[in-house]
């Protein structure tokens, strides 16, 4: 006899259709781990060519008021100047040789100050300046930050902090579509990074976290401001202890770009360097 009870095709497709969603899931999970990880272990080696700010910034340029170049030199932290290592410690992250990516204290701080002003302040380590430099694409999103925790710790566990150092010093955004210290040095104070003064460091670290809106040859009075704070800053970091060089002064800046002021721009009361959010999150 012929059995004619119709097979439960409303239970069997469902359950197909979700056997292949996991699967389908379970494959990209895992081709995005071997890509990341990959990607994080190659950089520990080579030098990173290209990020996506520059490239998304250049392409941008296209389409506004005319392309805009990269400038960039890669050197290794070996020819970049102690001043200058230290000075971009100071201004971003004074804990960077003793945290493990990020600042809790910090990130408390920006919180509890962002609930009560409209400006809102930072609080990236240069870790996580970094990773979402290197890897990840220039917008805001809940996304986004959630691959830069998953970044900064890949890069806190794979790379030395010398390592994130000298990335962070090559790829961080310094002026209109240049990248990097020894290309900053170059084209505003004619030299090699790796022969900066104090107080050329201090400037140069003083328009982060926003180099578009602050002019390194521009400098404002506030600029300069943070340059002098800089300079007299006190660090935790015991690796970089430099000599004092009390002849190398914001006066030299001025006397360099032949900046003039009004009386009243002289005035001292600057912030830290997180008090304006960065222009390329």
């Amino acid at each position: 006899m012929i059995n004619e009870t119709p097979l439960p095709f409303g239970d069997v497709l469902p359950k197909t259709r979700l056997k292949r969603l996991l699967k389908l899931i379970l494959t990209m999970t895992l081709g995005f781990l071997i890509l990341s990880i990959s990607s994080v272990v190659i950089y520990r080696f080579v030098p990173v060519p290209y990020t996506p700010l520059m490239t998304w910034k250049s392409t941008l340029s296209l389409f506004n008021n005319g392309w805009i170049g990269i400038e960039k030199k890669w050197v290794p932290i070996e020819q970049i100047a102690r001043p200058m290592q230290l000075a971009v410690i100071k201004a971003e992250d004074a804990k960077f040789y003793i945290h493990n990516g990020f600042d809790f204290e910090a990130i408390e701080k920006a919180m509890k100050y962002n609930k009560t002003h409209k400006k809102q302040k930072g609080a990236s380590t240069i870790s996580q300046q970094t990773a979402k430099n290197v890897f990840l694409w220039p917008a805001r999103s809940w996304l986004r930050k959630g691959m830069e925790v998953y970044f900064t710790v890949l890069i806190e566990h794979l790379w030395s902090k010398k390592r994130i150092l000298e990335v962070y010093l090559n790829v961080i955004e310094l002026g209109q579509g240049v990248y990097g210290v020894e290309a900053a040095s170059q084209k505003y104070f004619h030299k090699n990074a790796r022969n900066l003064t104090r107080a050329e460091a201090a400037l140069i670290a003083s328009v982060l976290p926003n180099p578009i809106k602050f002019k390194i040859n521009k400098p404002s009075a506030y600029i300069l401001r943070r340059q002098r704070k800089i300079m007299g800053r006190g660090t935790v970091v015991a690796e970089l202890k430099l000599e004092t060089k009390p002849q190398e002064t914001v006066e030299e800046t001025k006397e360099f770009f032949d900046i003039k002021f009004d009386s009243e721009d002289e005035g001292d009361n600057g912030a830290g360097s997180n008090d304006t959010t960065p222009a390329n999150e």
